[in-house]
């Protein structure tokens, strides 16, 4: 008597769930910038990039805030002690140490006098 084998039960195909195409936001061409003879207070910064932008007053001063904080973040005492911000620039936190008070000779008059004490900074 030959045994006839059951065929496994097929899975049911996986639904697929169409996902929304990522809204995609108008970029202005990258181009040769002209020279701005200003300088910007931090007013006229957020008008100047939300005219370049595009985007809202309260997009661009919370972005600037962020960058702010993360700067700060970044220099303080426990912080890496530098921000780098790619391609545009670097801060770094250098530590002074203190100095005593001294005896020497002034340069420019070439008179002896005692140097005052700074503190570490």
């Amino acid at each position: 008597m030959a045994t006839a084998k059951k065929a496994a039960p097929k899975a049911a195909p996986k639904k697929t769930v169409a996902k929304a195409a990522p809204k995609k936001v108008a970029a202005k061409p990258v181009g040769v910038n002209k020279p701005i003879k200003e300088t910007f207070n931090k007013t006229s910064l957020v008008a100047h990039l939300v005219q370049a932008s595009g985007a809202d007053a309260k997009t661009v001063k919370a972005v600037l805030g962020s960058l702010e904080a993360t700067m700060l973040a970044s220099i303080s005492k426990k912080g890496a002690g530098a921000f780098t911000w790619p391609g545009v620039f670097k801060v770094a936190a250098t530590h002074v140490p203190a100095k005593k008070a001294r005896k020497g000779v002034d340069p420019f008059t070439k008179v002896e006098r005692m140097f005052a004490a700074k503190p570490a900074s």
